[in-house]
């Protein structure tokens, strides 16, 4: 579902990647574009320092967008991407497309927002945009570094996964490591998460929507511990018996889209691109 926003006048700010290989043409054209419409703007040279702006333009790729957003949503802050990396999956403009970008900050805009996880564990709370990964840790002492992993969803049981561990995904994370491990794509309105076994050693163990309102609860049954990675950054060792619960974060990520924006042309582009 997209909201319009019509004759928008917004505080922009600027989060880049300096490592992508296009960083460097795609930051020049922006900087040089937004001096010529007069546009001011702030640059933030870390996460830490996003605040006080009404969108967030991000230079980067996908990893770039993952660092930024969960900052950007917890302000109330908008999201608008340019793509100096290789796929952009969450990015709306490619790098030639900075002179479009810029008259999505000036004209009729839509957004959508993007569902977030909050994760507790470990007595700390963390975010995801994408996913909450627990996967088996390794161990030279272990005979067998495979774990068991038991899911309870609203306090019922779900099932026990027996492998490498499960992915709790996002819609936005559907198009991401779960898809890679077999989970189903979740179009960004869809009110639910995925749970996605990784490596199951058992058929019966299969990929599981479930409603976002929802609480899941992922126990450590037995074998090595458990590394959890939120957005692909690890955070914390989980032991066996200990416990996380997840559900949807009391905020979300909102996008700056284009009007004509398709969720199905970039899933068909970006699916095809990666099959090469």
């Amino acid at each position: 579902m997209y909201k319009i926003l019509y004759n928008i006048r917004m505080n922009v700010g600027i989060y880049c990647n300096r490592e992508t290989k296009k960083y460097k043409p795609v930051c020049d054209a922006l900087f040089a574009l937004l001096k010529k419409k007069r546009i001011a703007y702030t640059v933030f040279e870390t996460v830490d320092a996003i605040g006080g702006a009404d969108v967030l333009v991000v230079l980067g790729g996908d990893g770039t967008i993952l660092k930024a957003a969960i900052a950007a949503g917890r302000l109330g802050i908008r999201v608008l991407g340019i793509n100096a990396g290789n796929l952009g999956f969450l990015t709306e403009f490619e790098g030639e497309q900075v002179a479009e970008a810029v008259a999505l900050l000036q004209g009729p805009a839509a957004t959508e927002r993007r569902s977030v996880l909050e994760v507790r564990a470990g007595g700390q709370v963390f975010y995801a945009l994408n996913d909450a990964v627990f996967q088996r840790g390794y161990s030279a002492a272990a005979d067998d570094n495979v774990v068991a992993v038991t899911a309870h969803i609203d306090g019922k049981k779900v099932d026990e996964f027996v492998g490498d561990g499960v992915i709790v995904s996002t819609p936005t994370g559907s198009t991401a490591y779960s898809l890679s491990a077999g989970g189903s794509i979740l179009t960004p309105d869809i009110a639910a998460f995925i749970l996605t076994p990784i490596c199951a050693h058992s058929l019966h163990n299969r990929p599981i929507v479930f409603a976002d309102s929802s609480a899941l609860s992922v126990r450590l049954s037995e074998g090595a511990a458990l590394s959890l990675f939120c957005d692909g950054k690890f955070v914390l060792s989980m032991g066996g018996g200990e416990e996380a619960v997840l559900r949807k974060a009391p905020f979300s990520v909102e996008f700056l889209k284009r009007k004509d924006s398709n969720f199905f042309d970039k899933l068909l582009f970006k699916l095809n691109k990666w099959s090469k």
